[in-house]
């Protein structure tokens, strides 16, 4: 079987699929880029880097687990203290 075909084990960040998240809201490009009031563009170009929040696809679509999108933030804000 062509491994691309394979169910994942596991999401990243070790968690199992699906598990807790509950209760979390998924958040589209344009309301990460409005939330962090940044282009839609610049997400974009972090996603293609592999930096900024975590992402994931559905399809062609693009989305974010709110709380991944806060935690990015939180390390974004500890990182810029540590300087």
């Amino acid at each position: 079987m062509n491994e691309q075909h394979q169910p994942r084990q596991q999401e990243p960040g070790g968690r199992a699929p699906g598990r807790d998240r509950e209760g979390d809201e998924m958040l589209t490009i344009s309301e990460v880029a409005a939330l962090i009031r940044v282009p839609v563009a610049t997400l974009r170009y972090w996603r293609h880097l592999g930096a900024g929040p975590a992402s994931f696809r559905i399809g062609r679509f693009v989305r974010y687990w709110r709380a991944d999108v806060w935690a990015w933030i939180d390390a974004q804000t500890r990182q810029g203290r540590a300087r």
